[in-house]
């Protein structure tokens, strides 16, 4: 006997926007995030999957409540990276990143001490980008988490593949799905596009970067 297709979870304020799907094949809910985008759930029928190759997820959760949710993003490439104006920007993006997740967890109730966190991402998949720019990413995203004591429970970063992700908030669990091949160039695409709206952003100033 088939069991029944549980009533969509209600998408959080702010989140309504995301895609939401019925995964039929893992009997869940799910939430696909594309570059430069986040969602958070407090709901223990709803994962949250994206596909990574140069960008990194960062996979946040309240290890009492269950809320949390994931991430995905990456650094500005446009500038040397030796350079102050440069580290300035990505610094200053990374943190808008990934302090805006984890504002959006306690916002949902979530509390800042118990939080714990995965990480995926960072492959070297694009090839007319910057050598470093998946490196970039993950140097950022593990230098963050050692500044603010959010422990880092596994990681699974760099190399040359992409990566599908599902992380479940409510158990913590996270699956990643290194894809030895692409059957289309959408995930390429969609870096690349993703890449060319952060050459444009401002350097400076009040400006909403998602």
């Amino acid at each position: 006997m088939m069991s029944l297709r549980p009533q969509q979870p209600v998408a959080l304020t702010g989140f309504e926007n995301i895609n939401r799907y019925w995964d039929a094949k893992h009997g869940i809910w799910a939430a696909k995030l594309l570059p430069g985008q986040l969602y958070v759930t407090k709901d223990p029928d709803e994962v949250v999957v994206t596909v990574l190759g140069s960008c990194v997820s960062a996979c946040i959760r309240d290890k009492i409540s269950g809320i949390g949710g994931m991430n995905h993003f990456m650094l500005p490439t446009t500038e040397d990276p030796s350079d102050g104006v440069w580290n300035d920007q990505a610094t200053r993006y990374g943190s808008y990143a990934m302090e805006r997740l984890i504002n959006e967890i306690m916002k949902a109730g979530g509390r800042r001490e118990n939080l714990e966190m995965k990480l995926t991402g960072g492959g070297h998949v694009i090839q007319n980008m910057a050598n470093r720019v998946g490196q970039r990413n993950i140097d950022f995203i593990l230098e963050y988490s050692e500044l603010e004591g959010i422990a880092v429970l596994s990681q699974d970063l760099g190399d040359i593949y992409p990566r599908k992700v599902m992380y479940y908030p409510s158990s913590g669990r996270l699956r990643v799905k290194r894809l030895k091949s692409l059957h289309n160039d959408t995930l390429l695409q969609r870096e690349e596009h993703y890449e060319n709206e952060l050459e444009v952003q401002p350097a400076a100033g009040d400006v909403e970067l998602f």
